[in-house]
């Protein structure tokens, strides 16, 4: 079993992974034998990430890249072969929210999410699949989100772009699957992150945030997910464990989707 799940010997390449669901995972490969590569917008980003591998005994590699920027995507997975190795596991991590009214939200803050959230997948998807083409053998891990299933206030262009990519996640195992290529994807629930902090925060006369109790009361598991939730569903979807699981979406939410709620007092 340890075999199943090993990542020994695979460059493992989480976008945007210098904190957070990202680092949590990519840490996961590193402990699973994998070798770490990420990317972030400046190289001052990439250093923190840097600094953060290291405080943790990893010793990974850092680039700078955008990923809406094809020809910086294709610059960086060429680096990643020559420095490293080709890359045998993708997971497209790198995303933003913008939490605007749709009515509120401009055309390009719309655009700007679907680019990052959406397009960006399809971009780095699209630049390591040759390689793992021509070895007959990779996983990408997209990271979709419970809005892959659900819509939810002020989240318009997120949820468009998560539904998008659940769908990108099918399509790419349906093209690359005969190629021994597995592609599937990741939701999780709500994780509690420094991002998630003000939620989860008690208010000045102690009672619980409302969201904090819409969450608990919404998720079975009466609790927030944590970053290393997300390690183990991640490790199994990179390794020899997955070999036949192809175009399906984990969701990783305490049981929130296959719940009605609890019935109010």
């Amino acid at each position: 079993m340890e075999n199943t799940f090993s990542l020994k010997g695979k460059v493992a390449w989480v976008t945007g992974a210098t904190y957070g669901i990202g680092f949590a995972i990519a840490s996961g490969y590193a402990r699973a034998g994998a070798t770490v590569v990420f990317n972030d917008l400046r190289q001052d980003l990439v250093d923190k990430g840097l600094a953060a591998y290291q405080a943790a005994g990893i010793a990974a590699k850092g680039y700078v890249c955008d990923v809406t920027n094809e020809e910086q995507v294709n610059e960086t997975v060429a680096r990643i072969s020559r420095e490293v190795g080709p890359v045998d596991i993708l997971v497209n991590n790198a995303g933003i929210i913008k939490r605007i009214p749709m009515v509120e939200m401009s055309a390009a803050d719309f655009r700007q999410v679907i680019d990052i959230d959406l397009n960006g997948p399809f971009i780095v998807a699209k630049a390591v699949l040759p390689a793992m083409i021509q070895k007959r053998q990779g996983k990408i891990i997209n990271i979709c989100s419970m809005m892959s299933e659900l819509g939810r206030e002020t989240v318009s262009a997120y949820a468009a772009a998560k539904g998008g990519l659940k769908m990108l996640t099918r399509n790419i195992a349906s093209e690359y699957g005969e190629y021994n290529i597995q592609c599937n994807g990741i939701g999780p629930g709500y994780i509690a992150t420094p991002q998630t902090a003000p939620l989860r925060e008690k208010q000045a006369d102690g009672t619980p945030h409302p969201f904090d109790s819409f969450i608990l009361a919404k998720t079975p598991a009466a609790r927030w997910g944590t970053t290393d939730d997300l390690v183990g569903p991640a490790v199994f979807l990179a390794s020899a464990a997955s070999d036949f699981v192809n175009g399906h979406v984990l969701y990783v939410d305490g049981g929130i989707l296959a719940y009605i709620g609890k019935q109010p007092k």
